[in-house]
């Protein structure tokens, strides 16, 4: 009968073959939000679509990096899927996702937050907050 081994200390590293310990690759999180103006498709697309942008550019990641992409809208935001906006920009093949932000009072209006699931082996991600979002995470440098 077969035993399952133990967790290793290194358990949900995946090794790139290589000796060199800065070399393991990581399942990670990557966090971000941006603002529309209005909700108009042409903001939503244009606006989704620069955050998913400046985050895989910010992270240095390649797209078979990206294992899959949340996002999430507020109740204000109806008139397209942010997902739509991605795949407009090759990311069909990722599996992406769409979910309604909790209306809590006083929270920042017209929002899409995103939450990208990446496998590397920077240690250093930057984390995203573009536009009226930026107010969100004044903790983050620019």
């Amino acid at each position: 009968m077969p035993t399952n081994p133990s967790p290793s200390p290194d358990a949900g590293t995946v090794t790139t073959g290589r000796a060199d310990p800065s070399l393991r690759r990581r399942v990670r999180a990557l966090r971000g939000a941006t603002t529309v103006d209005e909700d108009s498709a042409a903001q939503v697309l244009e606006r989704t679509q620069a955050l998913v942008r400046a985050l895989v550019a910010r992270n240095g990641l390649e797209h078979s990096d990206i294992i899959s992409i949340v996002f999430t809208a507020t109740d204000d935001v109806h008139s397209m899927f942010p997902a739509t906006a991605a795949r407009a920009i090759g990311f069909g093949d990722v599996p992406l996702l769409c979910a309604r932000e909790l209306a809590i009072d006083g929270s920042q209006p017209f929002c899409i937050r995103v939450l990208m699931h990446v496998e590397t082996a920077n240690e250093q991600l930057h984390h995203v907050y573009l536009e009226g979002a930026r107010a969100l995470r004044d903790d983050l440098p620019e």
